[in-house]
């Protein structure tokens, strides 16, 4: 994994100082709560966003997007610092390869995070995508196959491209919750979520130069919503929530023991094995030997009786 040594978080500077007051306020959320560092992993197909999303939180071009290359074609890892707190945020190549999951890149993705540790799973996604397909259903599951169901529960939606205009006889509020219900309900039951499972935040994310701004200079959605302090607002309530991390370790990555797992069942198989064959086996071959004992065996009946007809 690509990544660059901590450097001091000075993009924060970069911001309008009213986000930038309110950034300051979540981080103090996490200092309250001896959160001292934060590791995000950022998810989802290519072409969705997910490196412009990674530079809009960091405020600085850490991640490079180019309009003839929808992806990064590796993970990388971005650390900043600021008053004793370390963010780490992580970079990954697209899910997708043509019309498939691409099982290869998230193999690759999960072995560069040995021994780290996920706070927050951000699944990034296009708030103008009109369906979710089969395609969706098959990264949704592709993910918690990789990194555990526990991934999702620690995870966040994030859709991009929301300066949008919703189609005509729709408001803007009631396309985002249809196209964020109809994501959730997909994810909750692929991952298969139960009743008391945590919730999936929604944040919407426009990263590109086109997005409103208000009189502070804070970049705005159509609803009025300054959208970078709500998508750190989602963080840092994951973070500071009771559902515990998520470790990428070796037993993770490599899966269970095969073997050892195949030992556990050797006793019973060896046991059904007595009852069911060899205990049956030992009780019909004394049930032989006491008709023979008692009536003799088949070939001498046939003796006496060749005798008897003789002797006639």
């Amino acid at each position: 994994m690509a990544s660059s040594q901590p450097r001091e978080w000075t993009g924060l500077q970069q911001f309008p100082v009213a986000t930038q007051n309110a950034l300051h306020t979540l981080l103090g959320k996490l200092r309250n709560e001896d959160v001292k560092s934060l590791t995000v992993l950022v998810l989802g197909k290519g072409g969705v966003g997910k490196s412009s999303t990674v530079n809009s939180l960091v405020g600085e071009r850490v991640a490079v997007v180019s309009a003839f290359q929808s992806e990064t074609m590796r993970t990388v890892l971005c650390s900043r610092v600021r008053a004793g707190f370390t963010l780490n945020i992580i970079d990954t190549p697209g899910l997708v390869e043509g019309l498939f999951v691409n099982d290869h890149a998230l193999d690759t993705i999960r072995r560069s995070l040995l021994n780290k540790t996920i706070d927050v799973m951000i699944y990034v996604d296009r708030l103008d995508g009109y369906r979710v397909d089969n395609l969706d259903r098959q990264v949704v599951r592709a993910i918690a196959r990789s990194f555990g169901p526990q991934i999702w529960k620690v995870g966040m939606v994030a859709l991009t491209h929301a300066q949008l205009s919703p189609p005509d006889g729709i408001s803007y509020a009631d396309f985002v919750a249809r196209r964020s219900a109809a994501l959730l309900e997909t994810i909750q039951k692929e991952v298969g979520f139960k009743k008391g499972d945590p919730e999936i935040p929604v944040a919407l994310i426009e990263n590109s130069g086109r997005c409103s701004t208000n009189s502070g200079g804070e970049k705005v959605l159509p609803d009025g919503t300054v959208w970078l302090p709500k998508l750190v607002e989602h963080i840092v309530d994951i973070a500071t929530s009771s559902v515990p991390a998520v470790p990428i370790d070796k037993k993770l990555i490599d899966g269970p023991n095969a073997n050892k797992r195949g030992k556990m069942f050797v006793p019973i198989i060896f046991l059904l094995q007595y009852l069911l064959v060899i205990k049956p086996m030992q009780m019909l071959i004394k049930y032989d030997m006491h008709n023979e004992s008692e009536n003799g065996p088949p070939w001498e009946k046939l003796s006496k009786r060749e005798t008897e007809v003789a002797e006639k």
